[in-house]
């Protein structure tokens, strides 16, 4: 066991030595931690890394990857030579964890907090899964967090584990390395409160270990976070770079020990001086245990899963499979809307969520106490709930944050996750939004309520410069659809492609235009209203503002111009298309026009001169929607003036 937890720590140090950069203090505090966790308590398959019933383990402090990667190592997830390019491009080992990048680690880290709160979703999933196939028993996992100081000083731990506590997520245990120390020095100047005092107020079982170095110890408080009916928090008392001659400083947090205080430590830790050092004995003895333990659950999970999809249990085997799968196709001959009339997209949405979920068990997803506002409630689907693990609604309450985290972990756990707010509260939500690009993960955003025409509210309500926000966004698609064919296609494009977007949706009714089609989503872009005169203009809008260039267009061509209407409901989409595509719908030459109730920011691009954005580069302001939109200077007669008097 020593010999083990020795050679994490020393294969750990050397990584950040060869590599020039690291945290090496947490290397010291949690090996003992990381080793008990695994040795005692993982179930895991290096063979089959993406076992669907393994448990899971996420390094919430994502700087200590060093630790997490030896550990890795021992375990026969990844090679020797993977620890020595530890931070070099094209590595397994990056400098924080990153999924499906490195073999066996189950989320990407590093933005403190963000790793905690989505192992809530994890477990939320787990629950949701376990309650789903409760007749075959072939889910049963256990989610374990390492974290930090820094993790619980961010307030979306709290976000997440309040919800988690109102949840019973008795499947959670997080274990807190307590030493005190954070990047600019003791805690004690920031950060003093009882953590532990703190987590039983939101329901959670809590108990210290007093001593980090005692693996008996941490173990038995593990065994008893089990059998407590409650997520857990552990708080592990440990002594950062625990060995080192800084430790217990801030000096040992970020930077590689000197090669005088390395040499030291592995004469200390019984470690001969040469770099890279493996004790095949001990890595031997590692693998044998975690091998033994979870060795036979494997068997038995591969034998029961074998007799479900082959039907004996109960003939539902798609259901599972399709967790695996993410092959979907939604089929849309069953489409039971074809004769929609004039509505708000938002409630477009609620029919369109409630048609898909019908479809597939893999939609799961809530709102951030927005149900009744953003309208993405599942009818049938029942509440998630601590009484009812297998509803499909999730109420995350005013927690937009830990919301956005939460469906990264729930879709880490197999599902197509969604969630709702605000347009205007995407701020709230942007780092988790950030990690769902980062990791490619199947997360829809729906927000709502996306333009000045909130009226009342005011410009706190009035999203101005979230669009442009969510486009900066790399591997992330937005999308703004002009009425219920392009809501559903927007819904069917994002549940196809399984990737990544925010789909924003207007509260206004809006008419159901003639050349909108929902299969032309794709596309990003297209002509909705051809010139019926030689062209002279394009207008290109999104979302509510394309029935406003539609009515613009009917009246300028009464006028003997030739204008072209394209509704754009992603950008992203269009500029992925071919240079012919893009150019057939906006030709090169002709004045084209983009109107967007949103920042010019990243449009310009559109168009041959500034003058042509007719957009918004200011806050809003409270009145009636009509009385905003004339003050803004965006009602349809000032728009129509301005494209008349640039023609």
């Amino acid at each position: 066991m020593n010999n083990v937890i020795n050679n994490l720590k020393s294969l750990g140090i050397d990584m950040i030595n060869k590599a020039g950069s690291g945290h090496p203090g947490i290397v010291l505090s949690s090996a003992p931690i990381i080793y008990t966790i695994y040795a005692n308590h993982m179930h895991i398959n290096p063979k089959d890394v993406n076992w669907i019933n393994r448990d899971r383990f996420v390094l919430s402090a994502g700087h200590g990857s060093a630790l997490l990667y030896a550990c890795l190592y021992m375990l026969d997830f990844i090679t020797l030579k993977d620890l020595k390019e530890f931070r070099q491009i094209g590595s397994v080992t990056p400098g924080h964890p990153e999924y499906k990048v490195t073999p066996g680690v189950d989320m990407t880290t590093g933005p403190l907090g963000q790793g905690l709160a989505s192992a809530v979703g994890m477990a939320m999933g787990a629950k949701h899964m376990k309650e789903k196939f409760k007749d075959a028993n072939l889910i049963d996992y256990y989610i374990y967090v390492l974290c930090g100081d820094g993790d619980l000083m961010e307030g979306i731990s709290y976000e997440a584990g309040s919800l988690a506590g109102t949840l019973n997520l008795d499947n959670l245990i997080v274990l807190y390395d307590s030493n005190n120390v954070s990047l600019d020095g003791s805690t004690n100047i920031t950060f003093d409160e009882d953590v532990r005092e703190r987590f039983d107020a939101m329901g959670w079982y809590t108990t210290l270990v007093r001593n980090g170095n005692n693996v008996n110890e941490i173990d038995r408080a593990i065994k008893r976070a089990k059998k407590s009916g409650l997520p857990s928090l552990i708080e592990v008392k440990t002594i950062l770079g625990d060995g080192s001659l800084k430790a217990g400083t801030n000096e040992v947090h970020g930077k590689p020990l000197d090669v005088i205080d390395i040499q030291r430590l592995k004469e200390n830790l019984n470690i001969p001086d040469e770099e890279f050092y493996v004790d095949e004995e001990a890595k031997k003895e590692f693998c044998d245990k975690v091998s033994q333990r979870s060795g036979d659950k494997y068997i038995k999970w591969s034998n029961d899963y074998q007799e479900y999809i082959n039907g004996v249990l109960n003939g539902q085997e798609k259901v599972l499979q399709d967790f695996f799968s993410k092959r979907i196709n939604f089929n849309i001959r069953k489409n039971p809307f074809e004769k929609i009339g004039a509505e708000a997209p938002r409630d477009s949405g609620q029919k369109i969520i409630n048609f898909l979920a019908d479809q597939t068990d893999l939609l799961f997803g809530g709102s951030a106490d927005l149900f009744s506002s953003s309208k993405n409630y599942i009818i049938d689907g029942g509440d998630f709930s601590k009484e009812n693990y297998g509803g499909r609604n999730i109420w995350f309450g005013v927690r937009e944050h830990a919301m956005g985290a939460i469906l990264n972990g729930l879709a880490l756990s197999g599902y197509l996750s969604y969630g709702s707010t605000f347009l205007t509260f995407a701020d709230y939500l942007k780092p988790a939004i950030r990690m769902s690009a980062l990791m490619d993960l199947p997360v829809t955003y729906i927000f709502t309520h996306d333009a000045i025409n909130v009226g009342e509210d005011g410009p706190t309500h009035q999203p101005i410069e979230q669009l442009a926000s969510l486009r900066a966004i790399p591997n992330f698609t937005v999308y703004r659809p002009a009425d219920f064919k392009e809501t559903l296609g927007s819904f069917l494009t994002a549940m196809q492609k399984q990737k990544p977007c925010a789909i924003v949706l207007s509260r206004q009714k809006l008419p159901v235009l003639d050349g909108t089609e929902a299969g032309e989503v794709k596309k990003g872009a297209y002509t909705v209203k051809k010139e019926e005169n030689n062209l002279q203009a394009v207008l290109i809008a999104t979302g509510s503002e394309v029935s406003v260039a539609y009515d613009i267009a009917l009246d300028l061509e009464q006028k003997g111009y030739g204008i072209r209407v394209v509704s754009m409901p992603s950008l992203e989409l269009f500029d992925s298309q071919t240079k012919k595509y893009r150019y057939s719908v906006l030709p090169v030459g002709v004045k084209t026009f983009v109107i967007e109730a949103g920042s010019s920011f990243g449009l310009r691009k559109l168009v041959s001169n500034e003058k042509y954005l007719i957009t918004l580069d200011m806050f809003g302001k409270s009145g009636q929607s009509d009385d905003v939109l004339k003050a803004m200077n965006f009602s349809k007669k000032q728009i129509k003036n301005r494209i008349s008097k640039l023609l």
